[in-house]
């Protein structure tokens, strides 16, 4: 603060200092009413405040929120609002915390689909017992010009694993794959000495992301939607990804 007079400058750097130490006490203060009211509340990863006076945001379990008040008293489960704006603080919190960066996918265990000039990039994680995702995937097929990255996840039982494996074990995944989810053209059987740790690897990447359903889309700003989007809200949002790119 090179126009401030030298007294000044301390000041207001104490002033921080002590604005600094008092959200602390106050986070520990949280942490502690609520660790020993609740002992079988999850760890706690970071407690911060809202734009709600005296209302703070309890995180755990990677991107888990609940609210409480100054002393951890109170507890408040759901989605904060602004009714200003119509923004629901809590969504837009969660979709920050469970952000994939594109370039942190581990595009090796993924089979590309590109339609078009494939422009644009999409990364989609399914099940290949997920009727969502049969339903997804022929509208999928209508999108122009995009790289679409699929990550095989069998996740909802053994059959998934079965059938994950007889796809990624093909000798054309991407045709094996849009047979199977659209036309219904069950995989041939996979050969017994096939590779199939990518698949392993998929479902737990998933679990590390918090990524618990099918179908989860990663677009090219690392945007995270969950569920069957329509095509047509895919393609806004994969032009919006692209010029954020």
């Amino acid at each position: 603060m090179p126009h401030l007079p030298r007294f000044r400058a301390v000041a207001v750097l104490a002033g921080l200092l002590l604005a600094g130490s008092s959200v602390l006490a106050q986070e520990a203060a949280i942490r502690k009413a609520l660790t020993e009211r609740l002992p079988n509340l999850p760890k706690i990863d970071e407690i911060s405040k809202t734009p709600v006076p005296g209302l703070f945001e309890v995180r755990f379990g990677g991107a888990e929120i609940i609210y409480t008040d100054a002393e951890g008293r109170f507890l408040l489960q759901g989605s904060l609002i602004d009714t200003r704006t119509m923004t629901n603080l809590t969504e837009e919190r969660i979709e920050k915390l469970t952000a994939v960066a594109f370039s942190a996918l581990p595009i090796k265990d993924a089979f590309v689909i590109k339609q078009g000039n494939g422009s644009r990039k999409l990364a989609v994680f399914g099940d290949p017992n997920c009727g969502f995702c049969k339903r997804f995937e022929r509208d999928l097929a209508s999108v122009k010009d995009v790289t679409i990255y699929n990550f095989l996840m069998p996740i909802l039982g053994p059959d998934s694993t079965v059938k994950a494996r007889d796809i990624w074990c093909s000798k054309d995944v991407s045709r094996t794959w849009r047979a199977w989810m659209i036309d219904g053209v069950v995989p041939p059987k996979a050969a017994e000495k096939c590779d199939v740790a990518a698949l392993e690897r998929n479902v737990e990447f998933g679990r590390k992301h918090r990524i618990n359903g099918t179908p989860a889309l990663v677009f090219e700003d690392g945007t995270r939607k969950p569920g069957a989007l329509p095509a047509k809200v895919v393609d806004e949002l994969l032009t919006a990804a692209a010029k954020k790119s």
